[in-house]
């Protein structure tokens, strides 16, 4: 059979002008969350399969890369199940991962701790525009932190290092998942139904209130609670304040001290944020995560038309590992869609040097090639990035290619003679 020189479908190869741009991102992440007091970890790509089916990851544990055993543990013709043939699988997010890895080292980390961690993950999902079946990820949590300044930093960080990658006019999108529950309390909902009732609401963005109704109606729900429930949403659109709107009428069912520490997060992000993006109260916003206990957010980059990033509160998952609860809220970039953006908009790296192509004819005298790595040397350290090649015979075609590489610049050196 022959031997495939594509990549693997759902999986792409990188070529320079790319991997430039990802790294100088990279740089600017670990630069900007640094600062604000991140400290960067790694877990393995491979996790225990049991750990990545712990009923934390909610749709993408459907979508996991799963490794069989190796060696004598592997014995096919015995297996009765999935059990016996596989102990492993491809990570398919950053915080199963970490929330381990925090659960491991808890006694060798300060508390509160904050991590920073950027790595592929694989998902085995239908390719598109944005989204591959390996992708990197890139995510900051504070673990330890119980109060709401773990929220106010990520949102701050997070918003921040947007802002130096030059993007503007984006939404933070925030709301809280004790507020959803009290909306489907106040309603009438069983608690039972609140996953089904909150999935069904996720669709508020592409089918609107009257199709948000009709599913839950055809979900079976009663009437008046399907009625209450729309009446509260409409009556939001209407409302001059829909925190005030929400605060009155949650005021019975929603656990106190909820809506005073989320208008806290949101008063002191506004009075710290820059220009460049809003932050928008969203009482629609689920995020399909189970995992999540309080609050949740999600960057709304229009340009992209969609979501590139998110994030919020878990509190209850390192029980999962432990046996006791550990505060924990993080925030993830969609770092994939940024570079798609970045490179669709033509994004230069800035404060580069110049791009120098140093072209020498073949059969250059060992005296010239010391001269010309000297001169190509003197140029580095002045922060010119400087290539030193063989002319080819086509020397108009190699320029071409040099030149779509974004070589600015060429000096050429002969054997008998020096030509700029």
């Amino acid at each position: 059979m022959a031997l495939s020189k594509k990549p693997v479908t759902g999986m792409k190869d990188i070529l320079p002008e790319e991997m430039e741009i990802r790294d100088y991102v990279i740089g600017v992440i670990k630069e900007t969350y640094g600062n604000f007091g991140f400290t960067s970890i790694e877990t393995p790509c491979v996790e225990n399969i049991a750990n990545l089916n712990c009923k934390a990851g909610g749709e993408n544990e459907k979508l996991i890369f799963k490794i069989l055993k190796r060696g004598e543990k592997l014995r096919l013709q015995e297996a009765q199940s999935e059990e016996d043939l596989v102990d492993g699988g491809l990570r398919y997010d950053l915080t199963v991962p970490l929330v381990r890895y925090y659960s491991n080292h808890a006694n060798e980390l300060p508390s509160p701790f904050k991590a920073l961690q950027i790595g592929n993950v694989w998902r085995a999902d239908r390719p598109q525009r944005g989204r591959y079946r390996q992708f990197m990820q890139c995510d900051i949590d504070i673990l330890g932190e119980a109060g709401n300044l773990a929220e106010i930093e990520l949102i701050l960080a997070t918003t921040t290092t947007l802002g130096k990658l030059g993007f503007r006019n984006f939404n933070i999108r925030i709301n809280d998942r004790q507020i959803l529950k009290a909306m489907a309390a106040y309603s009438g909902f069983s608690e039972d139904d609140y996953d089904q009732v909150f999935i069904i609401l996720d669709k508020m963005d592409k089918i609107g209130a009257d199709g948000v109704e009709a599913e839950l109606t055809e979900a079976g729900f009663a009437q008046e609670s399907v009625s209450r429930y729309m009446e509260l949403y409409r009556g939001l659109e209407n409302a001059g304040s829909g925190l005030d709107y929400i605060t009155e009428k949650l005021a019975e069912v929603i656990p106190e001290g909820v809506m005073e520490s989320f208008r806290e997060i949101i008063d002191s992000v506004e009075a710290a944020r820059g220009e460049f993006f809003r932050l928008v109260f969203d009482p629609t916003l689920v995020r399909g995560m189970s995992y999540y206990t309080g609050t949740i957010f999600e960057i709304d980059m229009p340009e992209f038309g969609g979501s590139c990033g998110g994030g919020g509160r878990y509190d209850r998952m390192v029980g999962k590992f432990t046996g006791r609860d550990v505060p924990a809220c993080g925030f993830s970039i969609g770092f994939e869609r940024i570079i798609l953006l970045l490179l669709e908009n033509g994004f230069k790296v800035p404060g580069a040097g110049k791009k120098i192509a140093y072209l020498m004819e073949k059969g250059l005298s060992s005296g010239r090639l010391c001269e010309v790595m000297a001169m190509a040397q003197k140029e580095r350290e002045g922060g010119n990035q400087v290539l030193v090649t063989r002319m080819n015979k086509n020397k108009k075609f190699q320029k071409e290619q040099l030149t779509a590489q974004g070589y600015e610049e060429f000096r050429e050196f002969y054997r008998e003679e020096l030509k700029r």
